[in-house]
């Protein structure tokens, strides 16, 4: 952290920082990314930053937790309405689609975090983004397997994979050039533009694969 002989930054200029670093993280990737660029944006110096992350490597890293929190708040969703699954699906696509609107760079930045350019983090980062989400999803599926609330029945948690399958894909899909444009050609221009549409249904999809 900051060396006492230097005034430490408040809240919202951190905070100020990791965004700007999100930004440029999920327009250039890791490998391009430079630290000045990262400060331009943030409107500080590089030393500043600095001060407060060793390298590149670990300010990535602070950026990938801090977006993390959105998940966090996602899965906070689905547990307090873990016991209705349809209202847990309809939940969780509404929040991707909402989230998706509002913090398009934090999915283009994990994006960035499948590709090859960050393989050195994928047993880290695996664990760390999914882990959450696929305790939470297979104890949905085994539940719902259990009360008859769905017709397909197998491991729990390979139904949970294929279900985020999906919603990594709608993630994507609204937030990832090419992504997007596949989604066009899938969709039309006029489905894309009307992503609650595409969420609905994404929703009726799953209810039948499920046999809910």
């Amino acid at each position: 952290m900051g060396c006492s002989m230097h005034k430490k930054l408040d809240d919202a200029t951190l905070e100020k920082i990791i965004e700007a670093g999100i930004e440029e993280f999920a327009e250039n990737g890791l490998e391009k990314t430079a630290m000045s660029g990262i400060a331009k944006r943030a409107g500080v110096s590089v030393g500043v930053i600095y001060k407060y992350y060793e390298d590149k490597d670990s300010f990535f890293l602070a950026c990938v937790d801090y977006s993390l929190e959105l998940l966090q708040q996602v899965m906070e969703n689905v547990i307090r309405n873990e016991d209705d699954l349809k209202n847990c699906i309809e939940r969780i696509v509404s929040d991707l689609i909402e989230a998706a609107a509002e913090h398009r760079s934090y999915y283009r930045m994990y994006h960035e975090i499948t590709t090859g350019s960050c393989a050195r983090f994928a047993s880290k980062l695996a664990s760390r983004i999914e882990g959450m989400s696929a305790k939470v999803y297979a104890g949905l599926m085994d539940k719902a397997e259990k009360d008859g609330m769905v017709r397909i029945s197998g491991d729990p948690r390979i139904l949970a994979f294929f279900f985020d399958n999906l919603l990594m894909m709608l993630q994507f899909s609204l937030t990832c050039d090419y992504y997007s444009e596949r989604m066009k050609v899938y969709c039309g221009a006029e489905n894309c533009d009307n992503p609650e549409a595409v969420g609905k249904a994404m929703v009726g999809f799953i209810y039948g694969a499920l046999g809910i």
